[in-house]
Order: structure tokens, then sequence, then C-alpha cells
């Protein structure tokens, strides 16, 4: 009798939680306590001011490399 292991599915896509959102809203905070701009704090990252968009707004997800970077 053989045995078959069960194979671990995961979807293709992945979509930001709640905490996405939570660390969205608090890079956008930091961001206007520090008097910056999107566009501004895109630049010292090496990102465009889109990518910041998104992670202030959930919809990318926001790695633990990149925090580090800010502020």
């Amino acid at each position: 009798m053989s045995r078959k292991r069960a194979k671990l599915v995961r979807g293709t896509t992945r979509s930001a939680g709640p905490i996405d959102k939570y660390f969205g809203d608090r890079l956008r905070a930091r961001r206007i306590m520090m008097k910056m701009s999107q566009e501004d704090l895109g630049h010292s990252l090496g990102i465009s001011f889109q990518q910041i968009q998104k992670y202030e707004k959930g919809t990318n997800r926001l790695s633990a490399a990149m925090m580090v970077g800010v502020g």
C-alpha cells in the first residue's frame, strides 16, 4: 500500500491582510511626521512613489528589510 504525501497547495496570489494595512498606516504617519512626500521617501529607498502608495494603502506587502531602511 503506497502512501501519497498531501501536497500543500498555496494560492498563486497573496493578498495583503489587515497587518499590511496597519503597517501601511504606520508608514504614512511616519512619512508625514518627517514632512516627506511619497516621492522623497521613494527616492531615499530607491523605489517609485507609486510603490510607496501601494504600501501605504496595504495593496502590496511591505518587507521587514524595507522597514529597517525607513526612518
